[in-house]
């Protein structure tokens, strides 16, 4: 079974940055398409960004476009969301997730994702 772990996360002011990390289990994780989620309290999960398997395409939701960068380092099984520009509404728990599927395109659903860690906390001061 594929284990996630994610960190980085804690508390920053608006305006500050942050660089989370997902370390994955196993020796396939080069097969994965990679994406980050998050969800605040009361609230749906809510996807964030992906990365196709080399780390040459990726996608992100509009609200975080050109603040968020996703990246991958397949050579330590680790995936990355470095995040600038924060804002209180950024505060979230961050979920990475992993999808073995066929398909070559990264996806912003969470249906096709088959592992997820547990999250981080990312909490945003004004």
């Amino acid at each position: 079974q594929v284990q996630l772990v994610e960190s980085g996360g804690g508390l920053v002011q608006a305006g500050g940055s942050l660089r989370l990390s997902c370390a994955a289990s196993g020796r396939t994780f080069s097969t994965y398409k990679m994406g980050w989620f998050r969800q605040a309290p009361g609230k749906e999960r809510e996807f964030v960004a992906a990365i196709s398997r080399g780390g040459g395409s990726t996608l992100y939701t509009d609200s975080v476009k050109g603040r968020f960068t996703i990246s991958r380092d397949n050579a330590k099984n680790t995936v990355y969301l470095r995040m600038n520009s924060l804002k209180p509404e950024d505060t979230a728990v961050y979920i990475c997730a992993a999808d073995r599927g066929p398909s070559l395109t990264v996806t912003t659903s969470g249906q096709e994702y088959e592992y997820w860690g547990q999250g981080t906390q990312v909490t945003v001061s004004s």
